[in-house]
């Protein structure tokens, strides 16, 4: 699954002009590729001069997660297509990014961006819309879930790529976009459509009357690790302290930022390791551990998963399951274990997006094309999307609660809780 106009999150990496600045880990893991990429266009490098061919290329050749020894692969200056087809040997989440899709980053990153306002994945070349966006354009205008695009602008999308899918909006500028989508695979519909700037509500909860709460994490970005240690800290206020249980909502959750999808999972966790990466360069390898401090004081979680939760959404998930901090429900998830670099080229106006590691459970383990299996199977058609009671009566329907701390002192905020209420 693809929000429509979102870029990846991904690691900023200063190019070889900038070596004498520090390393800035600026957005972390790239999480929002849910989509198989088999078949997606690279995009086209015929513009570039001979500066950026040969930064490109030295950036492949020394920051790529995997050895593709370069190092006699071009005797003279290497042309357009040349470079064009060792894209083709890369991953598909590696990719060159012009102006638009880099500030598209920055965007989407502080948790805002311009576009209509739905997550879409493609299915046998069909672009088929997963979510839209609360209060979006596209969700005001009447899209639906699984309705699916069959044309933007009259130009049909069948087996195209969500890029040049992407591309075919933002090409409509402040003009309104027509969208033709098919519903319930009969009925024809057209909308027009304005791209307007959208500001992403990462998180969203519930509380129910017997203290179980519902935790809805959408993405990961700037902001979420404020928003959700505030969100269960007022829930906890609301409760009388502390929650019987939390039910983590990331079904659907495309990914985002390595470093928020680290900083929730410190929130729950009293130590351990939350993540690992590995790389070929130095600063690829890191290994993240939790620091002491779990505002639930150690009441019961039980995470949701689906086929669409990705990336970061699947690094949380495993790091509470692995440390024996919650129990995964749900469908085994998309599957996406690698991480991404930004690094400038030129003046910075574009830049390379580039595979530079892999990222690893806490039990050591690569999840990249497998995905993570729950441990309690539930098929999507069983668990509402939208009735927050009926989530939770299922939850603790399988039992999962059934060992609640019953003897927990009204305890004050955490370290954790009084940093982020400030």
């Amino acid at each position: 699954m693809l929000n429509i106009n979102h870029i990846d999150k991904i690691h900023f990496i200063p190019s070889k002009r900038f070596f004498g600045l520090h390393l800035i880990l600026l957005l972390a893991l790239l999480c929002l590729l849910m989509q198989s990429f088999n078949g997606v266009a690279k995009p086209s490098l015929k513009s570039l001069h001979h500066q950026q061919l040969n930064e490109i290329l030295f950036n492949i050749n020394t920051y790529y997660v995997d050895d593709l020894q370069l190092q006699n692969s071009f005797e003279s200056q290497p042309t357009n297509q040349q470079v064009e087809a060792l894209f083709e040997r890369l991953d598909p989440y590696s990719k060159y990014l012009d102006e638009t899709e880099l500030d598209a980053i920055f965007s989407s990153t502080n948790g805002r961006y311009t576009g209509l306002g739905i997550e879409v994945k493609v299915t046998d070349g069909r672009v088929y819309i997963v979510n839209t966006i609360k209060n979006s354009p596209a969700e005001q205008a009447g899209l639906q879930v699984n309705d699916e695009l069959t044309a933007i602008n009259q130009q049909p999308i069948v087996n195209k790529s969500i890029e040049e899918v992407a591309r075919l909006i933002r090409e409509s500028g402040q003009a309104a976009v027509d969208v033709s989508v098919k519903r319930e695979q009969v009925t024809e519909l057209n909308f027009s459509i304005k791209r307007q700037q959208i500001n992403l509500e990462s998180v969203q909860s519930y509380l129910a009357d017997t203290g179980v709460a519902l935790l809805s994490i959408n993405a990961f970005n700037n902001h979420t690790l404020h928003d959700v240690a505030r969100t269960v800290a007022k829930m906890q206020i609301n409760n009388g302290f502390p929650l019987s249980g939390l039910i983590i909502d990331l079904r659907d959750n495309p990914g985002g930022t390595l470093q928020g999808a680290i900083e929730v999972a410190d929130l729950f966790l009293d130590s351990g390791t939350i993540v690992s990466t590995k790389g070929r360069f130095n600063e690829a390898n890191q290994y993240y551990k939790a620091h002491s401090g779990d505002i639930l004081s150690g009441a019961p979680i039980a995470v949701l998963i689906n086929e669409n939760s990705a990336s970061a959404a699947e690094i949380l998930a495993a790091a509470l399951r692995d440390n024996q901090r919650a129990t995964l429900v749900g469908e085994t998830s998309f599957g996406k274990g690698s991480v991404q670099s930004l690094i400038p080229l030129g003046n910075g106006n574009t830049a390379l997006k580039l595979t530079t590691a892999r990222y690893y459970t806490p039990a050591g383990q690569s999840i990249d094309g497998k995905g993570i299996a729950p441990d309690v199977s539930i098929n999507q058609t069983m668990l509402s999307e939208i009735d927050q009671d009926v989530i939770i009566k299922n939850i603790q329907g399988l039992s999962l609660f059934s060992s609640l701390l019953d003897k927990q002192d009204k305890k004050q905020l955490t370290a954790k809780q009084l940093i982020i209420m400030q």
